[in-house]
């Protein structure tokens, strides 16, 4: 065995291997780097950072060569002297502070105090405001509906005004109060129980069954809108997906949870999502969904998405953030394979980053990633080509160098249509809520209560990326759309909806 410098130690006695012994010894050796790189994943999982921001260790690089300007502006510092003059205020009081001021569209309650002294035949001169931004907790109210009944003359029958539709028909929860419940679930993942003893502290006992009564029978109403999005999304040429788990209570699993998946599919020209739930993870839930899709595919590495490369009308494309991803994790089992390629990665964002800033066409962010990403992905290929083979095949820059080429024509897509985005981020961000949701209301109660989670996050999402407050469009839609008609509902979607006066508002004291 060699030493650090390349030498053979006197007495050291030489081993010779069989072929049999000498496969065995890489056997092991390969199986060290895996487990070694599973423990590093669990260790950065529990304790480590979630950011993956890449810094380079050459930070030479990011200096612009100004070391030297930079070490004569220190010693200048050392000796350099700075004198200046101000004006000293008299006292404390004459300093301002720093407050800034409560927004101009939040209501006031004015309370005028007047001095205690008698002010009798003086003179007002003016008048000291003090603002505190203050607040009330939300306050259930009932809303009563009053209709004379009159006995028309001549005996022409009895007439009564009109009752409004309601959401949930015969019930008696309007739709602030459903609006509030859902928002409260979907976008501040706040259980139907804890809601309940909310509900118990104002002074209202509402039990948790007659909740989920009133959600089931809103997402009855709701039902065409959902179907709405989804005939709108398949639409699109450009589609990503991607899918997350979500635990649901069974009969055929008495005692445990079995566990189901959300796909989503995201339309980025039209800020579209749609979430569909299916009971695994198979490719037959999105098989059916794209079964009359025709464009352009954007996924991450899943085989359940490889039988669309076959299909007529679609292109798949992958997503470079997951094979960063790779190469990130790879950094403790080969730091300069696993910097060269993030630091060429570094690169291809930075060109996204210039094309957003810009905001140009997306003809334009075509013209600019052929003139300057393609090159670098060209040089990334024929890294990854040349170093394939010097690598374990289960260490960790392994698996990264693997994915990638493997992905690669997929990957290098997004450079030929300036509409396509480099990953798939923004549908993972999409994703997000759903696993908030999760560690709050643990797990869908059956398959059905699933596939409304489903729909109410398709419509709490399409809110988020058209910024859409959530609650005002959701009461609004379910005022008005009881008495909307079929070929007029696309006006109720986030994307299309404008916000009008509000109807049947009270104002509390």
């Amino acid at each position: 065995m060699k030493d650090a410098q390349g030498y053979i130690p006197e007495n050291t006695e030489t081993i010779v291997l069989s072929k049999d012994e000498y496969n065995t010894f890489l056997n092991l050796q390969t199986e060290n780097e895996y487990l070694k790189h599973e423990l590093d994943k669990l260790k950065r999982m529990i304790f480590g950072s979630k950011s993956e921001r890449f810094v380079p260790s050459d930070s030479s690089q990011l200096s612009l060569g100004l070391e030297g300007i930079e070490e004569e502006k220190k010693e200048e510092a050392e000796t350099q002297s700075i004198t200046y003059t101000r004006n000293k205020p008299k006292n404390k009081e004459d300093v301002g502070h720093s407050r800034m001021p409560l927004p101009a569209y939040l209501p006031r309650v004015d309370h005028v105090i007047e001095p205690e002294e008698n002010t009798e035949g003086s003179k007002k001169i003016g008048e000291e405001v003090t603002e505190v931004l203050d607040y009330k907790p939300g306050r259930l109210f009932v809303q009563r509906y009053i209709r004379p009944k009159y006995a028309l003359p001549e005996d022409k029958g009895i007439v009564i005004g009109q009752l409004p539709s309601l959401p949930i028909p015969r019930g008696n929860a309007g739709a602030g109060l459903l609006s509030h419940i859902i928002i409260s679930k979907y976008v501040d993942h706040l259980p139907f129980y804890r809601q309940v003893k909310q509900f118990k502290r104002e002074g209202v006992d509402i039990a948790e069954s007659t909740i989920n009564g009133w959600f089931s029978a809103t997402c009855r109403l709701l039902s065409p809108l959902y179907d709405t999005v989804k005939n709108k999304i398949l639409q699109s040429d450009y589609l990503m997906a991607d899918e997350t788990p979500i635990p649901v209570l069974t009969e055929d699993k008495p005692g445990a949870t079995h566990k189901g998946y959300i796909w989503v599919y995201f339309d980025p020209l039209n800020r579209m999502v749609l979430f569909d739930y299916r009971k695994s993870r198979s490719r037959e839930g999105p098989t059916e969904i794209l079964q009359n899709f025709r464009g352009k595919l954007q996924t991450d590495g899943y085989e359940a998405y490889t039988i669309f490369e076959k299909q007529n009308g679609i292109t798949l494309l992958a997503c470079m953030a997951h094979a960063r991803r790779k190469f990130d994790e790879a950094k403790d089992n080969d730091k300069p394979r696993a910097e060269h390629m993030l630091k060429l990665m570094q690169g291809l964002y930075a060109i996204e980053r210039k094309a957003r800033d810009a905001g140009i066409s997306h003809e334009e962010r075509y013209v600019l990633r052929q003139d300057d990403s393609l090159p670098i992905l060209n040089e990334m290929e024929a890294w990854m080509k040349d170093n394939i083979m010097q690598v374990l095949p289960k260490s960790a820059i392994g698996k990264a160098i693997a994915y990638t080429l493997n992905l690669w024509p997929r990957l290098i897509r997004y450079a030929d249509d300036g509409r396509c985005e480099i990953d798939n981020n923004i549908i993972e961000n999409a994703i997000r809520p759903v696993a908030l949701g999760r560690k709050n209301y643990l797990y869908a109660g059956s398959h059905e209560a699933a596939e409304r989670t489903a729909m109410m996050y398709t419509f709490m999402s399409c809110c988020k990326i058209n910024n859409i407050e959530p609650y005002s469009w959701l009461r609004d839609t379910l005022t008005h759309l009881p008495d909307t008609k079929i070929s007029l509902i696309d006006n109720l979607l986030p994307n299309n909806w404008t916000p009008g006066p509000p109807d049947g508002e009270c104002t509390l004291p």
